[in-house]
């Protein structure tokens, strides 16, 4: 009888698992094993929104295992010697992994085949399981990654994607492989209150709800700020308890404009992790320089805490700011004006904003968080890098009586209507009832700043 390894990573599934189907052949067993691996919280990946997300989603893995005969096998430590030592107890002759794109996964994944082979064993690294396509299996000609979105989405378009797999019907397991117990919820004090829950069962419940009721109303409405109709599924798709292939393949059956405008969605996820896969240094260095001399010094210092705590004076960033914290998640147009407004308005470095959402986003992901920061601070892969977004018209724009801003800016919740985009046109005595700051900057001076950082004056 052959045994295998399967390594969970950012793949916490059992529905279109490639590895762990790969693993499965008559007759042979699995050890499903996950590795707490402290280099992953030294590398300030561990924030308690993921650490939580995460619990829900091994949980969970564990239990839809256990569905199949087998469960889930925990460790902690370094990734490679405890996946060497569990090879070791279990005699297994190979491990399978999902590939990773970022330069953290890359070494992890060398390190291991390094180990791996010195004891004789092997190891299998799947691509696509993380995206729906492989991060290089489209490029141009000329160069070893798109650079611009529209051309990649034309070729992804075209290209076959793997049939979802189904999970498999059992999963045994050898016994006697010793497992750490799983990992608890951080204690709630560190938790954004509103935190969704994790685990492959409530994404794929969650995709199959959405795809139902509002898929077909997403293109027109995916940029509403007070009707959140996206579909909230990108923390599932960054710990993989989804598959983006399966999610591509469910609403390409469904069709239509809003399942189509979801599936491009999905593809800037697909771009963003190509680019990553070929430009690793994007993590934390501008993909294309402007020789930014971002601000410094105590008032950026205060302008940066402001921004952070929601209390900028722009009732639209202030909204999203605040929605962040609560939930641990934002929305997408929240997202943009929240950057933009930090690093063009602001003119605040990039990787400060970057790490503040790692720092709370439930789906943060290197690959779309560090490259939607450089995308909107103009350093990334736009096209039009000194756009700036207005936060007063695209507030009036998507939020128009001003629905989300009262949501979460409850200070302001005595304002009718737009008006609640400019608090300081009220007039004096009415404006004194609010609680609620004067602007870090007037746009036209922040604006102006800008250009002349960047020649454009």
């Amino acid at each position: 009888m052959n045994v295998s390894v399967v390594l969970f990573t950012s793949d916490l599934r059992v529905h279109d698992h490639p590895p762990l189907r790969a693993a499965l052949g008559p007759g042979d067993e699995v050890v499903p094993l996950f590795v707490r691996d402290p280099a992953v919280d030294r590398a300030g990946f561990a924030a308690p929104n993921r650490l939580a997300f995460l619990a829900d989603c091994l949980a969970d893995l564990d239990a839809g295992l256990r569905e199949r005969g087998g469960r889930l096998v925990l460790r902690t430590g370094d990734l490679v010697e405890e996946v060497c030592a569990v090879v070791r107890e279990a005699d297994a002759d190979e491990v399978h992994m999902a590939a990773g794109g970022s330069a953290f996964a890359r070494d992890r994944e060398d390190r291991l085949r390094r180990g791996l082979e010195a004891d004789g064993r092997r190891l299998y690294v799947h691509d696509g399981v993380v995206t729906a396509l492989p991060a290089g299996a489209v490029t141009p000609s000329g160069s070893d990654h798109f650079a611009v979105f529209t051309p990649y989405f034309r070729r992804w378009s075209t290209e076959r994607l793997r049939e979802p797999l189904d999970a498999p019907r059992k999963v045994p397991v050898p016994k006697g492989i010793r497992s750490d117990p799983l990992p608890a919820r951080p204690d709630a004090a560190t938790l954004s209150p509103g935190l969704a829950a994790g685990g492959e069962s409530e994404g794929r419940k969650r995709l199959t709800a959405w795809l139902s009721r509002h898929a077909d109303a997403y293109e027109d409405r995916h940029d509403d700020l007070p009707g959140d109709a996206t579909s909230r599924l990108s923390p599932h798709l960054h710990f993989g308890a989804l598959s983006a292939a399966e999610a591509v393949d469910r609403a390409r059956s469904r069709g239509g404009a809003g399942a189509e405008a979801f599936v491009r969605q999905l593809c800037w996820r697909d771009f963003h992790h190509q680019v990553l896969a070929a430009r690793p240094e994007a993590a934390v260095q501008d993909y294309r320089t402007h020789d930014d001399r971002w601000r410094g010094g105590s008032e950026a210092e205060a302008d940066l805490k402001a921004w952070k705590e929601g209390r900028t004076g722009y009732p639209v960033v202030d909204a999203a700011m605040r929605q962040l914290a609560h939930e641990g998640w934002m929305h997408n147009r929240g997202r943009l004006l929240a950057a933009s407004f930090l690093t063009k308005t602001l003119y605040i470095d990039w990787r400060a904003g970057a790490r503040h959402f790692l720092d709370l986003l439930v789906d943060g992901d290197v690959a779309n968080n560090q490259l939607n920061w450089q995308w909107m601070a103009g350093t990334g892969t736009d096209s039009r890098p000194n756009r700036v977004l207005n936060p007063v018209l695209q507030g009036k724009r998507y939020d128009p009586d001003g629905v989300y801003v009262r949501r979460w800016v409850p200070e302001l919740a005595g304002i009718e209507g737009a008006a609640v985009h400019e608090p300081w046109k009220l007039p004096g005595l009415e404006r004194a009832r609010y609680d609620y700051p004067d602007p870090l900057v007037e746009l036209a001076d922040g604006l102006a700043r800008f250009r002349h950082a960047r020649g454009r004056d």
